[in-house]
C-alpha cells in the first residue's frame, strides 16, 4: 500500500456511506443510442450526442482522412509548431458559423472555461488596478466557478436565471470600481432550462459589463442553423462552446472579436501551455460544422420528442423542473430513491443516469435524461413505459 492510501480510503469510505461514491462502468457503443453494459443491451438516454453525429459517416471518414494526411498527433502547442492548416481551417469555419470575427480552439470545455475566465479576471485587475466584479448564475458549471477561484475572485452570485436579482446586484454596485463581468450558461446542463440571452445582453449594455456565455449544451441544437442562443442576438462579448456534445467529437472553442482571440493566444494559460488538438479530432469537428447548419429536421425531431417526454413525465406526477430543451431532469430529491429509479430503468433496458451531489445541490438528486435526434418514436415510447414502471416502483 502506498504511504498516503489511508487518506484516500477514508474519504472513499465516507463517500460510500453518504451514497455519493461514483465508479466508472465500461460501455460498448453499437450506434448513436444503443450501448452494451455488463452484458445488457440498453437504450442510452444519458449521452450528450444530441444530434447523433458521433457516428455519422462523414464525421468518421473525415477524422480518418485528416489523420492519414497530417498524422496521429499535432506534436506541440499552438505557439511552438502545433498550428497546422487544419487548425486554421476549422477556426475560420467556426468563426463563420458563429458569425464572429475570430474563433480559437481549446482542448476541452473545462479547460476553456477555467483558464479563460481566470485570464479575463487577471486582465481586468491589471488594467484597472482593482478586482473585477464578476456576477455569476449560482447554477453555473463547476469550470466557470473554478475560473473565478483560480483568479482569487469572490463571485457575486445571482439566483438562477433571475435577471431581476442580477439587475438589483448590478445596480447596488453601480458606483463601485472595477470591470464588470456577467458569466452564465445559455442552456444549463443539469436543469435543461434556458437563459434569457437578450435580457442578459441588455443588462450588460446598461451596466457596461462584459458578457461571457457558455453555449456547450446549445451549440448545434438551438438558434438559427444550430448556432446557439447567441445566434438570436448581437453583441455577446465572448461565446464559449464545445464539440463534445451536439457536434459529436471533442474539444472546445471561444468565439468573439479578433483582438480578444489574439490576446487569449498570448495570455490564456489553457491555450498557451497545452498541446494542440490532433488532426483526427479536427477532421471530425470540420465535418460536423459542415453538417450542422443543414440539420433542421433533426433539431425539430429532437425538440418534438423532448416536449412529448416532458408531458408524459408530468402526467406521472413527476417534476421536470423548468426544462425546455433536450435535457430533461426528473427531480426526485432523495439519493436512495433516485438510485432505485435508475436501477429500475436499467432493468427495463434504459440507461438514465442518476445525478447526485456534488453535481447538484443537496436534496436535489435526479435522473438526467438527455435525448438525441437519433432516438426514434419507438425508442421514446419504450422510455416512457420504463419511466412509468420506475415511478410506480419507487412509489412516486
Amino acid at each position: 500500500m502506498a504511504r498516503f492510501d489511508d487518506f484516500f480510503q477514508t474519504e472513499l469510505t465516507e463517500l460510500e456511506r453518504n451514497g455519493t461514491r461514483r465508479v466508472m462502468r465500461c460501455v460498448e457503443r453499437r450506434d448513436a443510442v444503443t450501448i452494451v453494459r455488463d452484458g445488457r443491451v440498453l437504450l442510452d438516454f444519458s449521452s450528450n450526442d444530441y444530434l447523433g453525429l458521433a457516428h455519422h459517416p462523414l464525421v468518421i471518414e473525415r477524422a480518418c482522412s485528416w489523420a492519414r494526411q497530417w498524422g496521429g498527433g499535432s506534436g506541440a502547442s499552438r505557439l511552438v509548431s502545433g498550428t497546422t492548416p487544419a487548425h486554421q481551417q476549422v477556426e475560420a469555419r467556426l468563426a463563420a458559423f458563429k458569425k464572429t470575427q475570430a474563433a480559437l480552439l481549446f482542448a476541452s470545455g473545462w479547460q476553456a472555461n477555467a483558464s479563460v475566465v481566470s485570464a479575463l479576471c487577471r486582465l481586468a485587475m491589471t488594467r484597472t488596478g482593482v478586482a473585477p466584479l464578476v456576477f455569476t448564475d449560482r447554477l453555473n458549471h463547476a469550470s466557470l466557478h473554478h475560473g473565478c477561484q483560480a483568479a482569487g475572485i469572490r463571485q457575486i452570485r445571482f439566483r438562477h436565471n433571475d435577471l431581476g436579482h442580477l439587475s438589483a446586484l448590478l445596480e447596488s454596485r453601480r458606483n463601485q470600481p472595477g470591470m464588470r463581468f456577467i458569466v452564465t450558461e445559455s442552456v444549463f446542463s443539469m436543469d435543461g432550462d434556458r437563459a434569457d440571452v437578450a435580457g442578459l445582453r441588455a443588462l450588460a449594455e446598461r451596466y457596461g459589463a462584459f458578457l461571457y456565455l457558455d453555449e456547450a449544451h446549445a451549440t448545434g441544437v438551438l438558434g438559427p442553423q444550430g448556432r446557439g442562443l447567441s445566434g438570436l442576438t448581437d453583441g455577446i462579448d465572448l461565446v464559449m462552446g464545445t464539440f463534445s456534445k451536439a457536434l459529436g467529437s471533442f474539444g472546445a472553442y471561444v468565439a468573439g472579436s479578433r483582438a480578444m482571440c489574439d490576446w487569449l493566444v498570448n495570455c490564456c494559460s489553457g491555450f498557451v501551455y497545452t498541446t494542440a488538438l490532433p488532426p483526427a479530432n479536427l477532421g471530425a469537428i470540420d465535418a460536423a460544422l459542415e453538417l450542422v447548419p443543414g440539420m433542421e429536421a433533426q433539431r425539430q425531431r429532437l425538440h418534438d420528442n423532448a416536449g412529448h417526454v416532458r408531458q408524459a413525465i408530468r402526467r406521472m406526477g413527476l417534476s421536470t423542473g423548468s426544462s425546455t430543451t433536450q435535457i430533461i431532469p426528473i427531480e426526485i430529491g432523495d439519493i436512495d430513491r433516485t438510485m432505485a429509479f435508475a436501477a429500475i430503468l436499467e432493468r427495463e433496458g434504459i440507461l438514465g443516469v442518476p445525478i447526485r451531489p456534488p453535481s447538484v445541490p443537496p436534496n436535489a438528486s435526479r435522473i438526467r435524461l438527455a435525448l438525441s435526434a437519433a432516438h426514434d418514436r419507438a425508442m421514446i415510447d419504450r422510455l416512457i413505459a420504463a419511466l412509468a414502471t420506475a415511478a410506480t416502483g419507487i412509489g412516486a
